[in-house]
């Protein structure tokens, strides 16, 4: 494959749409997959009202900042497509690569979507409903338009996929467990980017050490993650699991959802709604799924929204220490995703009791989002580290397609 490859990554979640278009040249780096960002944006508040499109370029410009008429994923995809073509060349694109919540327990590698993948993908929907649907309309769109064009599936799951076997259990019979009734753990684009810039800013030795990535945004989880290997995660069959986040309610009793589901009569479809979507920072509050609008609340009295805070960051600590655990110890803590790189004051409270550990931050260099946020000489090195998911799906994209020694059509 000689000259310039350019590939479109998309990372579809319940309500957005992040696009991405990168370019490879092959010619200057033959062997080597260094993706150079060319454009990027979001659709967001998708099947809400107010729908809205941005995207900026390379430097940070501004290419486009409107209202969309988005009710699904398909709008969505009808409007980007649209504007690519108005707005950039399509016909050099050579595929397309797309973040896929859950890969089941077959699916972790990336690969080339084919109708048999789709149809596996289709029966999995049940495992992560609001993410694979919408991840599988994605595709749909794409296929419609470009149907020669190869597409990338590139796993959320694959990075805990080899995490030792007893973090994978559940406490219920082995055969549901041949089933695919495990803890898979999510966010793994995230964590496998995050761990490289890791590599890359502090070396192989930090990376390779006895870390925790603390993904924080309004899917939240934690890592723990020693010889670059996971050996948890906080989130664990579904993205429904885990910490408490925006609207999503985190792990509770199955006690209480059985109570729920029994005593006060709630469909399964009811329950998955409160779950999901009426829970979390909002469900507790009352106010806002954001933290930005909760610590403004907070600041003028509001004792619910203080009381949301309170919780996410409790909760937060308390995994963080049962992660401390199986690591035997902690050398790293990295701060990533909207909370984590953007939030201090969640940032302090969330290490507040930590010492014990060696987590103690420098406040002036937390307010500042500096890239290490830990007082100097303490014994965990604390960092924050953005996330980017689009470039870990670029460069899986670029390697498949590479793999596939396929030849690539032009899209038109």
């Amino acid at each position: 494959m000689a000259g310039a490859m350019m590939v479109l990554t998309l990372n579809s979640g319940s309500s957005s749409l992040k696009f991405a278009l990168y370019e490879q040249d092959d010619t200057r780096d033959a062997g080597q997959i260094t993706p150079a960002l060319a454009l990027a944006g979001e659709v967001e508040r998708i099947g809400l009202s107010g729908s809205r499109a941005h995207a900026r370029d390379a430097a940070g410009k501004s290419l486009a900042d409107t209202q969309v008429s988005a009710p699904d994923h398909r709008a969505a995809m009808r409007w980007l497509l649209d504007w690519l073509r108005e707005t950039t060349r399509l016909d050099g694109l050579a595929g397309v690569g797309h973040r896929l919540a859950h890969g089941g327990p077959d699916y972790f590698a990336p690969q080339r979507i084919t109708p048999e993948l789709r149809d596996a993908l289709t029966r999995l929907i049940p495992l992560a409903p609001e993410h694979l649907s919408a991840e599988l309309d994605v595709i749909a769109a794409m296929q419609a338009e470009f149907p020669a064009l190869p597409q990338i599936a590139c796993f959320d799951t694959a990075f805990h996929h080899d995490k030792p076997r007893v973090a994978q259990l559940f406490g219920l019979p082995w055969e549901l467990a041949e089933q695919g009734i495990l803890r898979y753990g999510f966010h793994g684009l995230s964590y496998e980017y995050v761990l490289a810039e890791l590599a890359r800013q502090a070396g192989d030795t930090a990376a390779s050490g006895r870390v925790i990535i603390a993904h924080l945004g309004n899917g939240a989880s934690m890592a723990a993650i020693r010889e670059r290997r996971s050996l948890d995660c906080t989130m664990e069959f579904s993205p429904l699991s885990g910490l408490v986040m925006s609207t999503r309610a985190g792990s509770v009793d199955p006690g209480a959802l059985l109570y729920l589901l029994e005593e006060r009569r709630l469909t399964a479809r009811a329950l998955r709604e409160l779950l999901g979507k009426r829970s979390g920072l909002l469900g507790v509050s009352g106010v806002s799924p954001d933290v930005r609008d909760l610590l403004a609340a907070e600041a003028q009295g509001n004792a619910r929204a203080a009381l949301a805070l309170d919780l996410f960051c409790y909760q937060a600590r308390k995994a963080l220490g049962g992660l401390v655990a199986v690591l035997g110890g902690l050398e790293t803590l990295v701060f990533t995703g909207g909370i984590g790189e953007h939030a201090a004051a969640i940032r302090q409270r969330i290490a507040e009791g930590l010492g014990a550990f060696g987590v103690a931050l420098d406040e002036r260099r937390n307010d500042a989002h500096a890239p290490i946020i830990s007082l100097a000489g303490s014994r965990v090195e604390t960092r924050v580290i953005g996330a980017n998911e689009e470039l870990m799906i670029a460069r899986h994209t670029i390697a498949a397609l590479r793999a596939s020694h396929a030849t690539y059509p032009q899209a038109t």
